[in-house]
């Protein structure tokens, strides 16, 4: 829940990101943040495997 709590509070900040500098930081932060979301999903839905190949 943390971690989608913080993708909400990013895309906030987003919208009310005023300079293009500090735009691209949050869209950075943004995309890696949906990006490991997107991965722990996965992880519980089998999808993939969390452990490295041997």
């Amino acid at each position: 829940m943390l971690l989608e709590q913080h993708i909400e509070e990013l895309r906030a900040e987003l919208r009310n990101a005023v300079y293009s500098d500090e735009r691209h930081e949050i869209e950075v932060e943004l995309e890696l943040a949906c990006a490991e979301l997107a991965v722990i999903m996965a992880e519980q839905e089998g999808v993939i495997d969390a452990e490295p190949p041997f």
